[in-house]
């Protein structure tokens, strides 16, 4: 299992570092010049030359890619072409009201949606199952900067339940947190219903009922814990999503986290800022997916059974050279 969880974080280099490649080459190939923002559209032409060539965006881009990519070793992402202040620092103080909004937004997803699906597959084709899957493709259908909109206009503005914007305490996280939640609980009710329905037709399921277990006990010790993989797996996906989706719902609800500086950064064509935020979200998508790995072994028992039976594949095979020896 070790060994497991190490070659997973050194696959996660290779990755993050073609995310960085991607990400570099595409802002270095995208429309508009950091001078002109940074300067204005009233300066002179060698007033822009001169601060291209400070900002060595006058050298080839394999250049321009090697320098940033040393520098990233040495743990320096840059100065912010319009702070002027490194973007790491910048960038990690904005991360925790990102990393809140997206957690409490999976919490939203899992309240809703895993009961929803659950409810759904074992009262299939009721009034509930119907309602439920309706209301459910119209959250799949529904933008989250839509839904926030909605929701603004209903319990802030409307009912003065909750404020409309800001990020000073527990409060002001409900809506912005639910606008993003509301969306995927929807397709995790979806998945949760069609995964207990492909679980509870399987034989040890009519077995275990023809034993004469209660139905709340076949469904929680035998269905849903064989259909959690595909959902735990797709929780773990769309908590990464969550940050990325942030960014709308952050400018919507004005707050100060990653999603609006990216956006910021991205109108100002900050690449030092962009490039910074986009590292931290997706070390932080590696990082979810390495977790839900190892989630799969507490889940499925089968899962863990294959590292064991690996280990003792192992074993045998080295006595048995020893004694070949």
């Amino acid at each position: 299992m070790i060994k497991h969880i190490l070659k997973r974080l050194l696959l996660m280099v290779p990755v993050l570092l073609a995310v960085v490649v991607l990400v570099f080459v595409v802002l270095q190939l995208s429309p508009g010049d950091p001078s002109h923002v940074i300067l204005g559209e009233g300066a002179k032409p060698e007033e822009y030359e001169a601060l291209r060539d400070e900002l060595g965006l006058n050298d080839p881009i394999f250049v321009q890619l090697g320098a940033y990519l040393l520098n990233l070793v040495k743990g320096d992402l840059g100065v912010s072409y319009i702070s002027r202040n490194p973007v790491l620092p910048e960038v990690l103080s904005r991360y925790p009201t990102t990393m809140i909004l997206a957690s409490f937004s999976v919490l939203w997803m899992v309240i809703i949606g895993v009961p929803v699906g659950i409810i759904s597959a074992t009262k299939q084709y009721s009034i509930f199952d119907k309602v439920s899957m309706g209301t459910s493709l119209i959250g799949v259908s529904m933008p989250t900067f839509w839904t926030g909109m909605l929701l603004v206009l209903w319990f802030a503005l409307g009912l003065r339940l909750f404020p409309s914007g800001g990020w000073y305490g527990p409060i002001y996280w409900v809506l912005p947190s639910f606008s993003i939640g509301f969306h995927t609980a929807a397709i995790i009710a979806r998945m949760t219903r069609s995964s207990i329905l492909e679980v509870i037709r399987q034989d040890y399921v009519r077995t275990a009922r023809a034993k004469g277990q209660s139905e709340n006990k076949v469904i929680l010790h035998h269905v849903l814990r064989n259909a959690l993989l595909p959902v735990v797996t797709l929780v773990g996906i769309q908590l990464g999503f969550q940050m990325a989706g942030a960014m709308v719902t952050e400018t919507v609800f004005s707050i100060p986290g990653l999603g609006t500086y990216l956006l910021g950064a991205i109108k100002a064509r900050d690449y030092p800022a962009v490039m910074a935020g986009v590292i931290c979200i997706a070390f932080t998508y590696a990082v979810i997916n390495l977790i839900v790995d190892i989630l799969y072994t507490f889940i499925d028992p089968r899962i863990r059974a294959q590292y064991q039976n690996v280990k003792i594949r192992r074993v045998k095979s080295n006595e048995y050279c020893s004694k070949s020896n």
